[in-house]
């Protein structure tokens, strides 16, 4: 269904100068202009449009209790379009929401206040140029990169879903809050957009609202240069309720807007809302109000349009604050607070459940949750470490019921399904397996969503495809979440399907990523060891990298146990004495390095076997342990890794070396394609002694 909503007359809005109303939304433009022009920086165009959207919301619909803004069954509010951060500053500080530091715990500040303000996007500020969650209080997801707040929004609706679907019981409705994403023309340009509303359409999530800022405006001028189609009708194809809202500033129609979202039962709601960017400004309607200062003399003559006081800045008129707060205060104190005793009667009423609830909302564990990890007796077959990975999921999974995931239509391949699990479809929100489609993009966006809501969510797909989905990586490294991306097919052993699928600078760039935990397990227990320390920690995201090919299990009777994957690296296999050369392997190679230690300490050759899975986790240790296990003195070292070779440096040294791809692969069996490229026992061997041998002509020297 399509709807078009008006007032009568069209200028309503501006009701009697002086109103309440119009006083409060006067006032976020206003702080928004004066924020951005101190700064001398920032995007002063769309908080001035959407200043009657953000205050109609939340004055009259957002369930938020600005005392308790960690509220579990909160109304979300996203800024999809995180450069009009002013807007979603101004309304913190006028809902006087409270801020709670990095423990959880209350601190007796305004999570935005008047001075906040003013330091917009300087810094160590509460108030940076795009919002950024952790950092400031009431921001519920980082935002900035255009369409990622959108992604968010549907994996945050998905978790309301879920957690409504396992958690809820005749009588206690824990979970039933709505939400909702502001977005604009960028937004809709953006593919992953496009790939998430398609998801949410599919799922039916009817308690999912975006409204949709048309301006029109983009950086480079009008959005006809580039953008010219009929957004409402695509999101009508996706199995949304579309409504238009003709003018931005009509709050009565905004208002029956969402109304009819919320009456909305069986899909999610798109509110098209039509507005003018920096209205009220000079540079009303132009590019020229998007991402710059109006500069001084317009900010006046916006203030005198407006019957502001000219010559006041961040001016917060008496009762425009109090009356916000009252609003959200006289709505959705008794909603909290009755959830709070509801919550108390649900522990009593249902023990188990409403103590899996209190660990899933502190993001903590279930006591012996890696219990049935399996250890994995040696092997010389082995089993690829997809396999093994998929092993150690299942054995997670059946003690944390909030570990849930899905594919990029790959399961089959990544071995990510939950056994024994149904799918998460409209018809069935409890179930545990997520179909994303060929959407890695959005899949990635959504993930975050659903780990913003305390869900312990993973997505996968090969390791190639991981440049698909590079921006919400990043994110959930910058929001410090918990997610696990699983990548599989993680070499030049994909073999025929050739170098199109053949990632080679994808460990280099997920290394690259401050903050994410990229862990290449070796063999069945790395594995194991892997996925405990992805689940280990809530706010650090993990991406496990996993084979296609059979990996050999090795004899830990023998060898070091693959405990040492918590530390990031460690000495699998050693010699008598200082060693000559240290082989370091990580993934499929670490067996073949393993093979290269063999054959050489046959033929009376000291060496050291180091495993260094996760080189961030190695580079959180203390110096004294990192020269243990890399002892200085030891100047020949080979690092053996089918990918690129950068940063490898800082491992194998001046005087090492590396067997690492250059090039990209080609379309072979893995036997010849390990002939061609170097990885084999004897090439690794010789390139060994050649190191010890130049290494000996050094020390002479």
């Amino acid at each position: 269904m399509s709807d078009t909503l008006t007032a009568t007359p069209v200028d309503a809005h501006l009701h009697e100068d002086g109103s309440p109303e119009r006083l409060a939304i006067d006032t976020i433009r206003t702080l928004s202009m004066d924020a951005v022009q101190k700064a001398n920086s920032g995007h002063p165009g769309t908080p001035m449009a959407l200043a009657p959207v953000g205050y109609t919301l939340w004055a009259k619909f957002l369930r938020y209790d600005p005392a308790h803004a960690d509220w579990p069954n909160r109304d979300r509010f996203v800024l999809s379009v995180g450069h009009a951060s002013m807007l979603l500053y101004s309304l913190i500080h006028l809902a006087g929401i409270e801020e709670i530091d990095a423990e959880g715990n209350k601190t007796g500040n305004e999570a935005v206040s008047l001075h906040d303000i003013e330091q917009f996007r300087q810094l160590s500020s509460k108030t940076p140029g795009h919002p950024e969650y952790r950092h400031t209080t009431g921001v519920e997801t980082t935002t900035g990169p255009l369409g990622q707040g959108c992604g968010n929004s549907v994996g945050m609706a998905i978790a309301e879903r879920w957690l409504a679907a396992r958690y809820n019981k005749d009588g206690f409705p824990i979970f039933d809050h709505d939400v909702y994403s502001l977005c604009g023309d960028g937004d809709m340009m953006e593919g992953v957009t496009s790939e998430a509303a398609s998801i949410a359409g599919h799922l039916k999530l009817s308690n999912l609202c975006w409204i949709y800022d048309s301006n029109h405006i983009s950086i480079e001028g009008g959005t006809d240069l580039a953008f010219d189609e009929d957004v409402g009708l695509r999101f009508k194809a996706y199995g949304w309720n579309v409504i238009h809202v003709d003018d931005a500033n009509d709050t009565n129609a905004l208002a029956k807007a969402i109304e009819q979202f919320k009456a909305t039962t069986d899909r999610p709601t798109f509110i098209v809302v039509h507005s003018v960017i920096g209205w009220g400004s000079p540079k009303a309607g132009s590019e020229k109000a998007h991402g710059e200062p109006l500069g001084e003399e317009n900010v006046r003559l916006t203030k005198k349009a407006y019957g502001w006081p000219e010559d006041k800045s961040f001016y917060v008129p008496d009762g425009v604050a109090e009356a916000l707060r009252q609003a959200l205060e006289v709505r959705s104190k008794p909603l909290r607070d009755e959830w709070v005793a509801m919550t108390d009667r649900y522990r009593q009423a249902h023990p188990d459940l409403g103590a899996e609830l209190d660990l899933l909302l502190k993001d903590s564990l279930p006591e012996g949750w890696d219990a049935d990890i399996p250890f994995f007796p040696a092997d010389a077959k082995g089993l690829a470490s997809r396999d093994s990975g998929g092993k150690v999921l299942n054995a997670i999974a059946g003690k944390v019921p909030w570990l849930i995931g899905g594919s990029a239509d790959l399961a089959p391949s990544t071995k990510t399904d939950i056994k024994g699990q149904p799918s998460f479809e409209a018809n069935n929100y409890g179930g545990r397996n997520f179909h994303f489609g060929v959407r890695e993009h959005g899949m990635g966006a959504v993930v975050n969503g659903m780990a913003l809501s305390h869900l312990r969510s993973y997505g996968s797909t090969f390791l190639v495809f991981a440049d698909y989905m590079r921006a919400p990586i990043r994110l959930s490294a910058i929001m410090e979440l918990g997610d696990i991306w699983v990548f599989t097919h993680d070499s030049i052993g994909v073999g025929e399907d050739g170098p199109t699928h053949q990632p080679i600078e994808h460990m280099a760039t997920l290394r690259a990523i401050p903050g994410l935990d990229t862990i290449r397990p070796g063999d069945a227990n790395e594995v194991a060891w892997a996925w405990r320390a992805a689940l280990e920690k809530a706010d650090r995201p993990t991406a496990l990298i996993f084979s296609r090919q059979a990996l050999p299990t090795l004899d830990r009777e023998k060898y070091a146990s693959a405990e040492g994957v918590m530390k990031g690296g460690y000495v699998l296999a050693d010699c008598e004495g200082d060693p000559e050369v240290i082989l370091i392997g990580t993934g499929s190679e670490l067996s073949l390095v393993v093979d290269a230690y063999e054959k050489l300490t046959a033929d009376g050759v000291r060496a050291r076997v180091v495993s260094l899975p996760s080189w961030f986790r190695f580079e959180l240790q203390e110096k004294g342990y990192k020269d243990s296990v890399l002892p200085p003195a030891t100047k020949a070292r080979l690092a053996v890794e089918m990918a690129g070779s950068l940063g490898w440096d800082r491992y194998v040294g001046s005087h090492g070396d590396t067997v690492t791809m250059s090039t990209f692969g080609a379309s072979a069996p893995l036997a010849k394609l390990a002939d061609k490229f170097g990885f084999t026992v004897d090439q690794i061997a010789d390139k060994a002694r050649a190191l010890i041998a130049e290494a000996a002509s050094t020390d002479k020297e």
